[in-house]
């Protein structure tokens, strides 16, 4: 019995060989043309048969492909469609990594669920210009301190900003990494990260100091305190969710060195908020627009013609990260400690520095990777804190033009009524430090910056039959101005100058940027907004006679801008023989 099991054994496991050999050459082709397979697959389709057959008998398994279940992938449906976080990203999580992921980036603005799970030290792409790499600097650079503010940062992203500056700075130089907590919430940001700290501090002993605010005082309030704990020589002042690249201290400290009297920031790149690729920014300088919000801006035409993207550039202003002289910016006044939560407090910096003795200066050759948050989970309405500290600025620096920061947020040309905190030693330290007028920046530093000399009125432009309908710029692209419930936001602004021009839609604050005028077409009742300077260049009737609460009368045409019902019983602009209307700015600057 046993002698005829081992037969039946063999006689298996050989029509079982002869099984899978036949098998797998029917499916991978093995010694056949498709052509031949075609032809002979009737005969091996029969072989297979009877194999099995013989090993049914014989009561053996028979081996198939099989589709394991376990393994199959299958597709997982987006749980967050509309989520900025997925729109590139996120295909191959499963539902619950996708919940997790959504909370966090909700919390913080940017992928927390895939910075967990990258290296501390992932390597970046080295972005630098290849002339920077041929460049040489002195051995004896000052050391520098760096500040790192933060408020509820994503842990990881805290130690991987370290980590980067600790592999990314030569020993020699790096003195002190400070971390400013203003006052976050986050329990990791306790007893997770003093544990990291002290994995530092057993290779560098003392190296990282912790500040903790006791309560929440903005971005000032935390640079200002990185300040004053610091004690290098040179003090750079970062966000935490940053990575230093390679090299980028040294050009800094040298710039330093040679003008004590340089602030300096480092070229950004933008790390995405989604995949946290690092995406090269093309070297720009720094300034803003009239309520004070950041914006890039080109150099000057003499880098251009240098034809080198590797040289330093001046600029207006600082984004927020920059480095100085420890000392001279004591001697100018530190930050204001009067900003409050955010905005506004380094554009107040670029301008004291430049009116009070210093320069800045963008280094294109110190490259760090920015975080752009698809969204700032701390403070959703930025607007308040933003115009309270642009009113701020405005009244200590700068002088007549105070007018154009109120002009821009659309408030009283006097008594706006908006606490901008106590500006009398500022306006002492001004004083102290001899400070230029703010007529200088804008003739030697700002030149692009538009003046408004011009303005007589501003805000929402109402027609008195109708006072809860205002003038609108209409659809865009589009080139109709319409009658719209007042909201008075950015589509409803309206502006008349000395020229005798109604600009309509938000006016632009750069000399490169050119605005809107309201025009009579000269034939037809439908108004038009077209492009100022081409309309001037083309003769184009947009120049209007008007004083407040009268008509508004085109100055070639002599025709009226008015309301009017429409076929569908709604109210309508046109332009017709005048009847009389009044109009009114919301704003009177000066009288006309």
């Amino acid at each position: 019995m046993r002698t005829h099991l081992r037969t039946v054994g063999v006689i298996g496991a050989f029509l079982l060989l002869i099984y899978i050999i036949i098998y797998m050459k029917m499916s991978l082709g093995i010694g056949k043309s498709v052509r031949e397979w075609g032809t002979d697959q009737e005969f091996v389709r029969g072989k297979l048969e009877r194999i099995e057959q013989s090993l049914n008998k014989l009561g053996l398994p028979i081996v198939k492909e099989k589709v394991d279940k376990k393994t199959e992938k299958k597709a997982v449906p987006k749980l967050y469609p509309n989520s900025a976080l997925f729109a590139n990203w996120g295909d191959a999580l499963s539902e619950e990594e996708q919940r997790e992921a959504e909370a966090l980036f909700q919390r913080y603005g940017y992928n927390v669920f895939l910075s967990n799970r990258l290296p501390l030290d992932r390597k970046i792409p080295d972005t630098r210009d290849k002339r920077c790499l041929q460049k040489h600097y002195p051995k004896d650079l000052p050391n520098i301190g760096v500040v790192l503010i933060y408020l509820d940062e994503a842990l990881s992203v805290i130690k991987r900003a370290v980590r980067s500056i600790i592999d990314r700075t030569p020993k020699h130089l790096l003195w002190e990494i400070i971390l400013v907590d203003d006052h976050s919430s986050n329990n990791d940001l306790g007893k997770p990260l003093e544990d990291y700290i002290g994995q530092i501090h057993k290779e560098w002993p003392g190296l990282i100091k912790k500040v903790r605010h006791k309560q929440r005082m903005g971005l000032s309030q935390s640079r200002m305190s990185g300040w004053e704990h610091a004690t290098a020589n040179v003090v750079a002042i970062l966000d935490a969710h940053i990575e230093v690249m390679v090299g980028w201290a040294e050009p800094l400290l040298a710039t330093i060195k040679a003008d004590r009297t340089v602030v300096v920031t480092p070229m950004f790149d933008k790390v995405h908020y989604d995949d946290l690729h690092v995406e090269r920014y093309y070297p720009s300088a720094h300034g803003f627009d009239w309520p004070l919000w950041c914006k890039y801006e080109s150099f000057r035409p003499e880098w251009s013609k240098l034809n080198d993207e590797s040289q330093p550039g001046k600029s207006p202003s600082v984004m927020g990260i920059l480095a100085a002289d420890r000392v001279f910016l004591g001697e100018i006044g530190g930050l204001d400690g009067g900003m409050r939560v955010y905005g506004g407090e380094n554009v107040e910096l670029g301008i004291r520095v430049w009116l009070c003795g210093g320069s800045i200066e963008v280094v294109p050759c110190s490259k760090i990777a920015h975080i752009e948050r698809a969204h700032k989970p701390y403070a959703p309405d930025l607007n308040p804190a933003m115009r309270r500290n642009a009113l701020r600025v405005a009244d200590i620096w700068m002088d007549e033009y105070k007018r154009n920061v109120r002009v821009a947020w659309n408030l009283p040309p006097q008594d706006h009524g908006i606490d901008v905190g106590d500006i009398s030693q500022m306006k002492k330290l001004r004083e102290k430090l001899k400070c230029k007028p703010f007529k200088w920046y804008l003739d030697n530093v700002y030149t692009s910056l538009q003046t408004w000399d011009n303005l007589l009125a501003y805000g929402v432009l109402q027609n008195s039959l109708l006072m809860s309908y205002c003038v609108d710029q209409g659809a865009l692209p589009g080139n109709i101005p319409i009658l719209y419930g007042c909201h008075f936001h950015n589509p409803q602004r309206c502006y008349y100058n000395t020229d005798g021009e109604i600009i309509v839609g938000l006016i632009k604050s750069h000399k490169y940027n050119d605005n809107r005028c309201l025009v009579d077409p000269g034939t037809g009742s439908t108004p038009t907004l077209q492009q100022c300077q081409p309309a001037k260049q083309g003769g184009l009737h947009l120049h209007w006679d008007f004083q407040q609460g009268q008509a508004i009368r085109n100055r070639v045409t002599k025709r009226c801008l008015e309301i009017a019902q429409g076929g569908n019983s709604y109210y309508e602009l046109i332009i017709q023989r005048c009847s009389g209307q009044r109009w009114t700015f919301q704003h009177v600057i000066t009288k006309f």
